[in-house]
């Protein structure tokens, strides 16, 4: 059983503006903590509608340690389940994608529909009733042919997040995507050095000499990659207008949203910044618009260009192990071997992942030392992973406050919570939550 006064020594232990204590790196208690406070009270980005591309469909994950399917029924009807049956538990669909009009675990074929109802239980007792015994749901989400799932009760509003990046992501068309390639990698360090890694750029000019042929690295700094004293931006925001492409920034409790240029004549983001698809995700002729980033706590985020959309999920597998998922998703007319190639289509970004784990994992052996003490941030150059840092701290102790009725957080931080607003983000602040999104948040 989880100790939640520890946990929450520790996180009150954390100095604002630096890295964790070392224990919610290390701990066994703190990795458990987590998938039940952070993994099983957030959104989570499992996949693409294109996954599932027909009706009588599924798409099978793993959220901590939790099996969740999504399913698609035969009206079309996008519903989430764990994928756990009521019988003794076994795991009903396999990890991926498939196609079934009925989910039938392998144990003992009981059946469910794809509306969860079990419809058959070989050989039952006359008292058993089925109705009772359907598939325990879980919340879904469809933004623009993104899927979102939360396993809580009740999830953190999903409102101001889908306002805020559907226009922008719906012109990328997932719902006419396919996924061209999806692969796996095992980095041997916390869940958190993974992310904290990801949401910064302070290292990709000595870390990622590719990734900084095509990616504005210069520009990354702070909460946004814009300069509004930069006429190529200026003329940046004149191409999308034009285009009548959305740009933000937008920045919530757990995501960040923003389109900016890549480097200059770079079109994607590959090796060389060419298209890496000759059939293009955005409808029109300009093909010059940059990176679509959106980004959710506490797990993943995807860059959409005019040709693709890659996606980068970091799901903890055990204290010091995290499983890292890539997908690179094309229009679905586009065909492989001649549209595109996906050694080509997949280079600068399998290069720029085997980097980060070679970073990450020389980080966690450095946190294992018993000489490391918390460090701080850069303000500005890693101003993202403060914020992804600051949520951490805040969404633990919203659920330990939940279950203990003890807030642990100064004083001072909870008056700055209670007064939050849901105005929307100026270049020189950051935004916070309106009172109700916020109290909704304390679980």
């Amino acid at each position: 059983m989880i100790d939640l006064e520890r946990i929450r020594a520790f996180v009150a232990g954390r100095r604002l503006g630096y890295s964790l204590p070392q224990a919610l790196y290390n701990s066994p208690e703190a990795l458990e903590f987590d998938f039940d406070a952070i993994f099983g009270y957030s959104w989570i980005l499992v996949g693409f509608t294109c996954e599932i591309p027909q009706p009588r469909g599924y798409l099978a994950v793993t959220v901590g340690r939790s099996p969740v399917v999504v399913t698609r029924d035969r009206e079309g009807t996008y519903r989430a389940f764990h994928n756990s049956c009521r019988h003794r538990g076994a795991q009903i669909c396999p990890e991926g994608s498939g196609t079934r009009g009925r989910l039938t675990c392998p144990y003992h074929q009981w059946v469910y529909d794809l509306d969860g109802t079990l419809v058959h239980a070989r050989h039952m007792q006359a008292s058993f009733d089925p109705a009772e015994h359907g598939l325990k749901p879980v919340h879904v989400e469809n933004v623009a042919g993104a899927l979102f799932v939360c396993m809580a009760e009740t999830p953190p509003p999903f409102t101001r997040f889908r306002e805020q990046l559907g226009p922008l992501l719906a012109p990328h068309r997932l719902e006419e995507a396919k996924l061209a390639h999806q692969n796996t990698l095992v980095e041997k360090g916390n869940w958190k050095l993974v992310m904290e890694n990801a949401r910064e750029c302070y290292h990709c000019a000595t870390g990622h000499p590719e990734l900084c042929l095509t990616f504005p690295v210069a520009d990354a700094v702070g909460d946004h990659f814009a300069s509004d004293d930069d006429p190529r931006h200026a003329a940046f925001t004149a191409r999308l207008e034009a285009a009548g492409l959305g740009k933000g920034p937008f920045l919530g409790p757990w995501w960040q949203v923003e389109r900016f240029p890549l480097n200059e004549g770079q079109l994607s983001l590959t090796i060389d910044g060419g298209l890496a698809s000759k059939k293009p995700m955005v409808a029109g002729d300009e093909t010059d618009i940059g990176s679509l980033r959106w980004a959710i706590e506490p797990h993943s985020f995807c860059h959409s260009t005019a040709d693709t959309t890659v996606y980068f999920s970091a799901m903890p597998t055990a204290t010091g192990e995290t499983l890292v998922t890539c997908k690179w998703l094309v229009h679905k007319d586009a065909v492989e071997g001649v549209d595109y190639d996906v050694g080509r289509l997949t280079e600068l970004w399998n290069v720029t992942n085997l980097q980060d784990r070679d970073l990450v994992e020389n980080n966690q052996r450095g946190v294992y030392s018993v000489g490391y003490t918390p460090g701080p941030y850069n303000e500005s150059d890693e101003s993202y992973v403060l914020r992804f840092i600051d949520w951490y701290c805040d969404k633990a102790m919203d659920f330990i406050a939940a279950r203990t009725g003890v807030d642990g957080r100064p004083i001072a931080l909870r008056e700055v919570a209670s007064r939050a607003t849901d105005t929307p983000p100026a270049r020189a602040a950051k935004p916070g939550l309106e009172a109700s999104e916020h109290e909704a948040e304390r679980l």
